[in-house]
C-alpha cells in the first residue's frame, strides 16, 4: 500500500547553550543536505532542521521522524548518540544517519565504531548529501516503514557504511563527492535558513569544499578530499547578498568555513563582493575563517579588500623541519608566509598565528624555537593548541600513536555539556596529547604556561608600543615573555594567581579515561562545577578573559616591569631611553585600561606625552621614536567610542556577562574593537592621534 503522507525527516547540527552558546556557526552543513533532499524527492520528505539541543529533544520525543541524520565531530559526538537512542526509544522504526570527519579511517576501528553505536543504522563518512539521499531513496521505496531500519540495511548502500542483519559492517563506495557544487541548491535561498537568523548564531558561507594539503592531525588530510571543488561565484555572490538582507542588526560577525580562504585567484573577486556587501549594510564587520596555508600574497591582496574585519592566519604549527615532515606538512613553505610581514604591516593587516603542542617528535627545546622564530616574525597573536587526536585523522591509527609513544589524558570539551529530558547528562570530551617519547609531561605544562603568558601578552596593538621599542635597542622579545614566565613570583598577587590557577587548572582539567571523566560528573556536585565555571572550561581562553576583564592593570604593570628589566640592561640605556620607556609604557596603560567594565565609557585615563607614539608606531615609519619628541608635552585620553563599545556589548548579551560569557565574546572580537584608542582635545575638538600627523 503506497504512502500518502511525506517521509518525516530530522536533521540536525548540534549546538549547547547550558552556561553559554558552545557552536555559534549555522547549521549550513545539513542545510545543504536538506535542500539536495528536497531539490530530489520534493513533496515527498518533509524536512525540518535543527541546531539547538532542548529543540531536538522535545521534538523527538513528541513527534519522532521517519529519519533523523545528526552531525558528528567532537563537540556534538555525545549528545546525538543520546538523541538517537531516545529516537529509537519514541519510535523503534526510524532510520537514523550519523554523518561527518570524527570517524575512524581503518576498517578495525571503524568496525569497533560500529558496534559501540547499535543506535546508528548508517553512517556517512564524508561529504553527506549523496549517501544521505541514497538512504531516502531506499526508505521511499518501503511499503511500510515498520522495521525500516532492518529494511535498509540487508544490501550496501552507496556512499555510507552500515550493518547486514548479523551486524558485519556493508562498505560500498563509502566516500561520494558532487564535483560541481552548484548541484545543491542554495539552502539559504530557498529559505531553509531563515530560522536561524535568531541574533545568536552567526551566518556561515561556504565558497568551497576539500584541502590540498595532508596534515597527519587533520580530518581533512584524507586523500579522499584532496581535490577542491567550488560554488559558483554567481552563487556564492547570491549568498552573500541574501545573509547580509537577513542578518539582525546585533550580529557583527560572519564565519567562511573554506579551509584554505583566500589561496585561490577567485577569491579575491569573493573578498570584493563582500566589501561591496561592507558598505551597503555595514556587515560583516569580523570575518572568521582559517586562510590559506601557501599563496600568502594572493591572501593579503585578497583580503586587504575587506577594511581589517579579517586576520591572516599563519597556521605553523611548528617550525621544526623534522616535525614537519613528521605530520606531512613539509609541503607547506613557512619561510614564505612568514617573509611576508613587511606587505601584511604595510595593509595594516592583523595576524595570527597557530602553532601546535605536542605533536610527534616535538621536544622542549624545538618548541620554544618554534615561538621564538614566531616572535620575532611579529606575529600579532600566537595562539598554541594542545594536540588533539581525532577520530578520523592519520595520528589518530593506533600503529601512529604506538610509533611516537604518545601519552594521552582526557578533557571535558569547554561549554559542551547538558541535561536532557531523560535525566542523562551529557558532556563531550577530547582526547589530547600531554607528552611522548620525546616530551615529559613537566615539559608539556610549563610549556601551557608559557603559552598562557605569550597569548595574553602578545595578542596586537595593546603592547605593540613596547614591543617596538625592544625591537629598536636590538631586544629578542620573546625574552619579554620568558622573563614572565620565570620572575611571576615578582608580579602582583593578582597575576600570580591568574597563573598559578592557569597551571593547576591545566593539570586539572585531565582524566586518565574517558569512563573516568563521564562517570565523574554525573554527580550533581561535580556537573554543579561545569555550570559555575570552576570546570569545563578552554582554560586559556578562560583565564585570558579574566585577566582582560578583572585584572588587566595588573598584567599590564607584569609586562611593564619586565621590559624595563630589559631595558635597563640594554647596552643603550641612559636618561633619554628611560623618558621613551615612560611614554611607551603610559601609552600601554592607556589602551588598556577597563576594556570590558560596565562603566568603561566613563574611566578614560589621561597621560601626558613627550613624544608622538601613534605616529612612531605607524607601519609606514622605519625611524626611531627619539625622532618624534614632542615640543611640548601632548595630553592625550583613552577613550572607547559607541561602535567599539556597541560591538563588545551585543556580543555579551549574546554569550553572558560571566567569565563564561566573556571569554567567548573575546573570540568573537576583531582585536582592533577592543582597545581603547588615544584622543587629543585641542580647541574643544577632540581626533585621533594619528589624525594630526
Amino acid at each position: 500500500m503506497e504512502r500518502t503522507k511525506p517521509l518525516k525527516i530530522y536533521l540536525g547540527d548540534l549546538t549547547y547553550t547550558t552556561v553559554t552558546l558552545a557552536t555559534e556557526a549555522f547549521p549550513l552543513n545539513v542545510g545543504f543536505i536538506a535542500s539536495y533532499c528536497k531539490k530530489l524527492f520534493g513533496d515527498a520528505v518533509e524536512i525540518t532542521l535543527f541546531k539547538y539541543i532542548e529543540d531536538i529533544d522535545k521534538a523527538v520525543n513528541e513527534s519522532p521522524p521517519d529519519i533523523l541524520g545528526l552531525s558528528n565531530y567532537c563537540w556534538s559526538h555525545n549528545v546525538s548518540s543520546e538523541i538517537f537512542k531516545m529516537c529509537k526509544k519514541s519510535n523503534p522504526d526510524v532510520v537514523t544517519v550519523w554523518g561527518g570527519p570524527n570517524f575512524p579511517i581503518d576498517f578495525p576501528s571503524q568496525k569497533k565504531f560500529m558496534k559501540q553505536y547499535p543506535e546508528v543504522d548508517v553512517y556517512v563518512p564524508t561529504e553527506g548529501e549523496t549517501g544521505f539521499s541514497n538512504i531516502v531513496s531506499l526508505v521511499l521505496k518501503l511499503t511500510s516503514l515498520e522495521n525500516a531500519s532492518e529494511s535498509i540495511q540487508k544490501n550496501p548502500i552507496e556512499g555510507c557504511i552500515s550493518r547486514d542483519n548479523n551486524g558485519e559492517i556493508h562498505y560500498s563506495i563509502p566516500t561520494i563527492r558532487i564535483s560541481s557544487l552548484n548541484e545543491i541548491p542554495s539552502p539559504y535561498q530557498n529559505g531553509m535558513m531563515d530560522k536561524f537568523f535568531d541574533g545568536k548564531l552567526t551566518p556561515m558561507l561556504q565558497t568551497n569544499r576539500g584541502c590540498p594539503f595532508h596534515c597527519t592531525f587533520c580530518t581533512d588530510g584524507r586523500d579522499e578530499v584532496n581535490k577542491i571543488n567550488h560554488f559558483s561565484i554567481e552563487r556564492v555572490q547570491s549568498d552573500i547578498e541574501y545573509i547580509a538582507e537577513h542578518t539582525p542588526k546585533n550580529t557583527h560577525s560572519l564565519h567562511i568555513s573554506d579551509l584554505n580562504f583566500g589561496m585561490y585567484p577567485r577569491d579575491l573577486e569573493i573578498c570584493e563582493s563582500l566589501a561591496k556587501i561592507q558598505q551597503k549594510f555595514d556587515y560583516p564587520k569580523y570575518i572568521k575563517c582559517t586562510t590559506g596555508k601557501n599563496q600568502k600574497d594572493k591572501i593579503i591582496n585578497a583580503i586587504k579588500k575587506l577594511n581589517n574585519s579579517l586576520r591572516v592566519t599563519m597556521s605553523v604549527q611548528s617550525l621544526d623541519p623534522d616535525v614537519l615532515h613528521n605530520i606531512r606538512r613539509d609541503n607547506i613553505s613557512v619561510d614564505h608566509m612568514l617573509a611576508l610581514y613587511p606587505a601584511l604591516k604595510e595593509a595594516d593587516l592583523q595576524t595570527t598565528s597557530e602553532v601546535i603542542l605536542g605533536l610527534p617528535g616535538e621536544t622542549f627545546e624545538n618548541h620554544i624555537q618554534t615561538l621564538r622564530d614566531l616572535v620575532k616574525a611579529r606575529m600579532d597573536e600566537i595562539v598554541v593548541h594542545t594536540c588533539m587526536l581525532l577520530d578520523g585523522s592519520e595520528m589518530g591509527l593506533p600503529e601512529e600513536r604506538k610509533k611516537w609513544e604518545m601519552k594521552t589524558k582526557f578533557r571535558v570539551l569547554q561549554r559542551d555539556f547538558a541535561q536532557l529530558s531523560n535525566e542523562k547528562k551529557v558532556i563531550e570530551y577530547e582526547e589530547v596529547v600531554v607528552g611522548s617519547k620525546t616530551m615529559t609531561f613537566e615539559e608539556y605544562i610549563e610549556l601551557r604556561v608559557l603559552a598562557f603568558i605569550i597569548f595574553v601578552t602578545n595578542q596586537g596593538i595593546v603592547f605593540d608600543a613596547i614591543q617596538k621599542l625592544l625591537r629598536e635597542q636590538e631586544i629578542d622579545v620573546f625574552e619579554l615573555y620568558y622573563g614572565m614566565l620565570t620572575s611571576r613570583n615578582e608580579s602582583s598577587e593578582n597575576t600570580q594567581n591568574a597563573i598559578e590557577q592557569f597551571k593547576n587548572d591545566t593539570i586539572d582539567e585531565l582524566w586518565d579515561s574517558p569512563k573516568d571523566l563521564l562517570e565523574n560528573f554525573q554527580k550533581d556536585s561535580e556537573y554543579k562545577k561545569l555550570l559555575n565555571g570552576e570546570a569545563g572550561t578552554n582554560v586559556i581562553y578562560h583565564y585570558k578573559a579574566v585577566v582582560i576583564s578583572e585584572l588587566m592593570g595588573d598584567w599590564t604593570e607584569h609586562v611593564i616591569a619586565s621590559a624595563h628589566k630589559l631595558i635597563k640592561n640594554s647596552k643603550n640605556y641612559d636618561n633619554d631611553l628611560e623618558k621613551q620607556f615612560e611614554s611607551v609604557a603610559n601609552y600601554c596603560r592607556g589602551l588598556s585600561h577597563n576594556v570590558l567594565g560596565q562603566d568603561r565609557l566613563e574611566t578614560n585615563p589621561q597621560y601626558y606625552f613627550d613624544y608622538n607614539i601613534p605616529t612612531w608606531l605607524s607601519p609606514k615609519n622605519n625611524l626611531k621614536l627619539d625622532n618624534f619628541k614632542l615640543e611640548k608635552k601632548l595630553k592625550v585620553s583613552f577613550e572607547i567610542d559607541d561602535e567599539q563599545f556597541k560591538m563588545v556589548q551585543d556580543n555579551i548579551d549574546v554569550y553572558g556577562h560571566s567569565r563564561i560569557g566573556k571569554s567567548k565574546t573575546l573570540k568573537m572580537l576583531p582585536n582592533q574593537k577592543l582597545w581603547r584608542r588615544p584622543l587629543i582635545t585641542s580647541n574643544h575638538t577632540t581626533y585621533l592621534c594619528w589624525d594630526d600627523e
